[in-house]
């Protein structure tokens, strides 16, 4: 027996939607509109089914689609290529954002997708064969670097995140290393564009750029997911 599992997602309208998809590199396959709208996009192994409901409010969705890919920074780069020829930037708040990539304590490399209808694609590659989540370090700085990235990038709740890291930064304990102080000021620069709080996101940037330029060429490669952000922070203005 062979089975497969395919998504049917909720929208309120489809054209939104369909253009979004689209300019991630799907192919609409299926756009059926009456009576009753339905459609299906599909890139690669990824195929999404939608139907319209007008009385839908995509703020206020849940819905969430789990999309495993043998190469999630191939994908992430593709999706902010397309993201940027169609809509001239990467959209990172609102509907629709593209999160960033990372690491999760659960051994998958991955990053979150939300479209116009408010739909949620967790896209990921897993790493390790062990799935359980590795329990955050009991370093006061990590391990409020741990629970601010999964309010950020997890729960998308920007304002939580940068609520425990503005609380580490004041600490009295002092900075930690720089590589986990350069962590936090990149994920805190990162968190203030979100919250559309310019003249935050461009203090932490230079905080955080100033930080980089004393880590060794090793020490950087260990940031690299970072230092991804800082720079799609200098792309987005």
């Amino acid at each position: 027996m062979v089975e497969s599992t395919v998504p049917i997602l909720p929208c309120q309208t489809l054209p939104p939607v369909l253009d979004f998809y689209t300019a991630l590199g799907f192919e609409v396959t299926v756009h059926q509109k009456n009576p009753d709208p339905y459609a299906v996009v599909q890139r690669g192994g990824i195929q999404l089914h939608f139907f319209g409901m007008q009385q839908y409010d995509p703020g206020a969705g849940y819905s969430t689609c789990l999309v495993r890919t043998d190469d999630v920074d191939a994908l992430h780069a593709a999706f902010q290529e397309g993201l940027r020829s169609a809509y001239g930037r990467v959209p990172t708040q609102g509907l629709p954002r593209l999160g960033a990539v990372g690491d999760t304590p659960h051994g998958v490399r991955e990053f979150l997708l939300t479209d116009p209808g408010g739909n949620c694609l967790r896209i990921g590659q897993p790493m390790r064969a062990d799935r359980h989540h590795r329990p955050s370090s009991e370093e006061p700085f990590a391990k409020a670097l741990h629970h601010a990235a999964l309010f950020a990038d997890s729960k998308e709740d920007p304002a939580a995140a940068a609520r425990v890291l503005d609380r580490a930064l004041e600490s009295p304990d002092g900075p930690p290393a720089p590589v986990l102080l350069f962590r936090i000021l990149a994920l805190r620069a990162d968190l203030a564009h979100r919250l559309a709080d310019g003249a935050s996101a461009e203090a932490f940037t230079r905080r955080a750029e100033s930080i980089a330029e004393g880590l060794t060429a090793e020490e950087r490669e260990s940031v690299r997911d970072e230092l991804g952000r800082l720079a799609g922070l200098l792309v987005r203005g």
